[in-house]
């Protein structure tokens, strides 16, 4: 098992589930983060952290989505620079958050690849 981030997180990038984490698996993209799958140590405690819900369990996908999520997560986190410390969020990140806006819909196709410039 392993915890993976989603397209909940784009627009957001909350970081408060980076300061928690103990091994420090969490990468960072111009708008959203990712976990690394193989450093990751199924512990937990990212996933109530985020304030947009954008961290699951694998075994909470779908078959489907965990395969997107796993290879999305998977190759994110060999392309973005590790974050080990909360930073800001996003300016328009609670517009764009699920939780706050139960209208905002999926957000996969708002994934930048490109990393964090920060």
């Amino acid at each position: 098992m392993t915890y993976l981030v989603d397209d909940k997180c784009i627009k957001c990038r909350y970081t408060d589930c980076v300061s928690v984490c103990p091994v420090d698996c969490f990468y960072i993209g111009e708008n959203s983060i990712a976990i690394n799958p193989d450093e990751c140590i199924d512990c937990g405690v990212c996933e109530p952290e985020c304030p947009a819900g954008a961290i699951r369990a694998d075994t909470d996908f779908d078959p489907e989505d965990k395969e997107k999520w796993l290879d999305i997560n998977t190759r994110m986190s060999e392309l973005w620079p590790n974050i080990t410390e909360k930073i800001d969020q996003l300016p328009d990140a609670d517009k764009f958050n699920p939780k706050l806006n139960p209208e905002v819909g999926d957000k996969t196709n708002d994934l930048s690849e490109e990393p964090d410039k920060g």
